[in-house]
């Protein structure tokens, strides 16, 4: 039995439990996911190292999964755009049953694995292409099929499971197991099994979104301000990283089109908003570098 359904023996008398007992032993069982994901660190650092070069080529991150881990995988690639301003193209995310399946179950969908393979292939995938394959099991169909295309088609594979010795983890190019043991509710992996998940994919595309100079610091200087509170903090961002009072960061927002990592160098170096888009072109995104320069050209 894969230890993701194997009852857990701590918990046997789960139904038993006062509410306190029975809501601290949720709580303290997601302690097992953080574990699990701290294990996996060296697969996970080989995982950006090599998808790093693909995306800088204009490669795509494509998320690919089942039930809670496929809407992991949905959720991880939607939240990229309006915090890095990722091109929304180039994070595709299928999940088992197409879209609805977000919200209603498909019954079925995750055992297709003939459909996982047409519906990766409908995205025509590449040697740039970066393919995440979800599957708390490690071994669900729909998401085998689109490894199995995926490897055939020359991306990269980077395979996520909760059990030990998976096919998905074990046949992609890089294997993340993040090994979160018996659930308290046997066989429910939406619970630390998907803590799991979620982190390591949010660990695996934040790092790769400073690597890729979408951060300043430690400030997301790319974030899209796409809404009331996001123009907020665009404001706050652009005050802290560009050293200046709110009526110049407003101004300066505005001239540069609510673009945070822009208005800062703009500021900073006291350029209009064309000679600043200029200054991060020849420093590939990087406000820092940008700064850099100008600082290395003073006499």
């Amino acid at each position: 039995m894969l230890r993701t359904e194997t009852p857990s023996s701590a918990h046997a008398a789960l139904d038993q439990y006062s509410l306190p007992e029975l809501v601290s032993s949720f709580v303290e069982d997601q302690l097992d996911a953080v574990k699990a994901v701290r294990l996996a660190v060296p697969q996970l650092t080989r995982a950006v190292a090599a998808a790093l070069p693909r995306i800088q080529a204009g490669g795509r991150l494509i998320y690919v999964g089942a039930g809670t881990s496929g809407r992991l995988g949905v959720l991880d690639s939607v939240e990229l755009h309006p915090t890095f301003s990722w091109p929304r193209e180039r994070a595709v995310a299928l999940l088992a049953g197409g879209p609805s399946a977000m919200f209603v179950a498909v019954e079925g969908a995750e055992d297709d694995e003939a459909q996982g393979g047409l519906d990766l292939l409908s995205l025509q995938p590449g040697p740039l292409d970066v393919v995440l394959l979800l599957a708390a099991s490690g071994a669900t169909p729909y998401v085998l099929g689109a490894l199995r295309e995926a490897r055939r088609a020359g991306a990269l594979s980077l395979g996520f499971a909760n059990n030990p010795n998976a096919p998905v983890a074990e046949l992609a190019e890089i294997g993340i197991t993040l090994d979160t043991g018996p659930e308290v509710i046997s066989g429910s992996t939406r619970l630390k099994a998907g803590s799991a998940q979620k982190m390591a994919l949010n660990t695996f595309s934040s790092a790769l979104m400073v690597k890729l100079n979408k951060v300043y610091g430690n400030l997301m200087v790319d974030v899209k301000a796409s809404n009331a509170k996001l123009v907020r903090r665009a404001i706050a961002l652009t005050m802290q990283a560009g050293e200046c009072d709110e009526p110049s960061a407003r101004s300066m927002l505005e001239r540069c089109e609510n673009h945070v990592k822009l208005a800062v160098v703009a500021l900073r170096l006291q350029l209009t908003p064309a000679q600043a888009r200029a200054a991060l072109a020849l420093a590939d995104g990087s406000v820092r570098a940008a700064l850099q320069a100008q600082a290395d050209a003073t006499p």
